[in-house]
């Protein structure tokens, strides 16, 4: 995949001023509506006969993308692709970390790594998952969102914390499997306050016990809508807190790690 949109690929070179401003342009373009050329019910990770859809058409191609970390301030991006749970394509890019991590910028310090990791795949996917956050965001313009919108191309933001927003109701300590609680905007999100901006969405939990998982944050990131997108995620994972595709691409970064050291 090449850039759609070159004016939004990440410059790390920029004042934080013009990064945020930048940032308001990429959230303008987003699209938070679904924008797909498949059915989200089609997604499968494909392990489980019962979570596959009968439909005549191959199912979609889901990718992941994650990051590792050499010591020398670079960033490892790998890329995995699935169709119905089955790897079809990978790859690893490596690409300097050129500022340093500051909460809502993630996307100029990691974004190019990620870019360079999808446009080394030979296969376009229908959709990527990205480890970080798509609309949950400042400026609703995370990593996913500003992916999506410099490729034109459909993402969904996973993270693992709440970087803003609001939950609708208070988060128990022990989320029961499957739920999900809508995150709305805030003072701190650009978006109009009471804007459903993501999910807080329980992907696996233990089933007795004290020791409970914590729910992923899932978003838009572009092309989709906030439902949409946690459906995607629900079905891509396999058994595991982290859907397959991002699951796969950090223990592939992890590899790959030694090779560009």
């Amino acid at each position: 995949m090449q850039p759609v949109r070159p004016e939004f690929v990440p410059d790390a070179s920029l004042t934080r001023e013009e990064m945020e401003s930048l940032q308001d342009e990429i959230a303008e373009a987003a699209v938070f509506e679904d924008d797909l050329g498949f059915d989200p019910e089609d997604v499968t990770v494909g392990r489980d006969s019962g979570q596959r859809s009968l439909v005549e058409a191959d199912p979609p191609v889901i990718a992941g993308v994650d990051q590792a970390f050499l010591e020398d301030d670079r960033a490892v991006s790998a890329a995995v692709a699935l169709r119905a749970g089955e790897v079809i394509d990978e790859a690893t890019a490596v690409a300097e970390t050129e500022i340093p991590y500051i909460p809502g910028l993630l996307s100029f310090r990691e974004g190019n790594a990620v870019l360079a990791a999808l446009e080394a795949l030979s296969v376009s996917p229908d959709l990527t998952v990205v480890d970080g956050s798509g609309r949950i965001h400042f400026r609703q313009a995370g990593l996913a969102t500003h992916v999506g919108v410099t490729l034109d191309h459909p993402t969904v933001g996973v993270a693992k914390n709440l970087l803003c927003g609001t939950p609708r109701e208070p988060i128990p300590d022990r989320l029961p499997e499957g739920a999900r609680i809508p995150i709305e905007a805030n003072g701190d999100v650009t978006a109009p306050d009471g804007t459903v901006i993501g999910y807080a969405y329980q992907s696996r939990q233990y089933e007795r016990g004290s020791t409970s998982i914590n729910p992923l944050y899932v978003s838009s990131g572009h092309r989709i809508s906030a439902e949409a997108a946690v459906a995607v995620v629900e079905r891509t994972c396999d058994g595991y807190k982290l859907p397959e595709p991002t699951r796969l691409a950090d223990a592939l970064a992890d590899e790959a790690k030694s090779e560009f050291r």
